[in-house]
């Protein structure tokens, strides 16, 4: 993508903590807009179609409405940056170079929602994000800005940063809200959402850290200028997370709709070593595998779901010829039994069991029946726990069966 074009990750704005050099960059002036009018922010944010950037891609301004009609009273945001699944590692990237931009976002999403606590909720495990984060956070505490913001509002405004239990069930949203409440990140069952009832029963709104770092860009420039971002009826740019059998892995923001093949191949500089490519796990390891038939696919949410699957976060796992797929979707299951909170037992126990068949199979020593209980448990499992995490493991055995059976037959004893 042409520099010109790049929103999240233009050089200049990568200034660290130095607040003053971000604002010197046209950082303030989307929220110098939003104070001129908060009342019109959610309908820019509509308009624009942003969406989630944390998996779902669900509609940004549909979690900020219902905040924004609640009475009077706490309301918080939240900018997840737990981030601890396999290949996904835009979030940290953002947080340590252009920590400002995601808190502008944070701040102009209070001020549309009157919401009077903004916390940045940091994975412990990244020292440098969170250490960067605190300094930036500091600086906007003691700017006139943010006077301006707490006068808007017509209350005080906490703005914080808050280190994640730093487990992988941490970045669910409703472990999030357990942890800032100062819990165990249990996750809860849903309604109610967080919308409803959140942080101590407070309206809550718990973004992803790129969602929030694309609103001040939006109300700079306006919904129009993020729409024609995009390819086709994808709107805005995305942060890809390209990793595994590519000769340049690293962190990517093109378009909203970029093919994958053009990701792979003019992006990623194609495959090590000249092997053919095999397939790619899309958006971490909780999702279904594409493969050479769908190079063609265009990554934004809408596409990538009418070929079964689901952009998530933007991360791409690629995976070259010769690679046993049943090997990489034991590993990342066995990430999943480790990441379950033990809350639910069909959950703690269903990854346990899913990881156990695996690796049977995976080291040849696996029979027709292990191969048969693993289908079953495919079938019973979904649906199981409080959160998606079970659905996510059971999701890429799915796929990996569907689309890479004789792997599976070949290795039966």
């Amino acid at each position: 993508m042409d520099k010109l074009n790049q929103v999240l990750l233009r050089d200049e704005i990568r200034v660290g903590a130095n607040l003053d050099g971000w604002l010197a960059h046209g950082g303030g002036e989307g929220l110098g807009r939003a104070l001129q009018d908060p009342g019109a922010i959610i309908a820019e944010i509509a308009a624009a179609d942003l969406r989630g950037m944390g998996g779902a891609g669900f509609p940004t301004h549909r979690k900020w409405t219902p905040v924004a009609a609640a009475p009077e009273g706490d309301k918080y945001i939240i900018c997840n940056g737990n981030e601890d699944e396999p290949g996904t590692f835009k979030d940290r990237f953002l947080l340590e170079h252009t920590p400002h931009q995601v808190i502008e976002g944070a701040l102009i999403a209070a001020l549309a929602t009157r919401a009077n606590h903004v916390v940045l909720y940091v994975n412990p495990h990244e020292q440098q994000a969170l250490a960067v984060t605190r300094d930036a956070v500091q600086q906007w505490r003691e700017h006139p800005l943010f006077t301006a913001i707490e006068q808007a509002i017509g209350k005080p405004l906490s703005l914080c940063v808050l280190p994640s239990s730093g487990l992988y069930i941490g970045g669910e949203e409703t472990a999030v809200i357990a942890s800032v409440e100062g819990g165990f990140p249990f996750p809860r069952r849903k309604p109610p959402f967080p919308a409803q009832q959140g942080v101590h029963g407070a309206p809550t709104i718990v973004n992803n850290t790129e969602t929030l770092a694309h609103v001040p860009g939006i109300l700079r420039h306006g919904a129009q200028w993020y729409r024609d971002l995009g390819i086709g009826h994808a709107a805005g740019t995305k942060l890809y997370s390209l990793s595994g059998d590519v000769l340049r892995p690293g962190l990517y923001e093109l378009p909203m709709g970029t093919s994958l093949a053009a990701l792979v191949f003019e992006y990623g500089g194609g495959m090590l070593q000249d092997k053919e490519f095999k397939a790619v796990f899309t958006g971490g390891p909780s999702n279904t595998l594409l493969t050479k038939r769908e190079l063609d696919v265009a990554l934004d949410f809408d596409s990538v779901r009418q070929r079964r699957s689901r952009l998530g976060t933007g991360a791409m796992i690629v995976v070259s010829e010769g690679t046993s797929i049943v090997r990489k979707v034991a590993e990342y299951v066995s990430f999943f039994a480790q990441g379950s909170c033990g809350q639910c037992p069909p959950c703690k126990g269903g990854t346990f069991q899913l990881m156990r068949l695996l690796n049977r199979l995976d080291t040849g020593r696996g029979v027709r029946a292990d191969l048969d209980s693993l289908e079953n448990l495919c079938r019973i499992l979904p649906g199981s726990g409080r959160c998606g995490l079970i659905d996510g493991a059971v999701t890429v055995v799915e796929s990996s069966l569907d689309q890479f059976r004789d792997e599976y037959e070949a290795l039966l004893t």
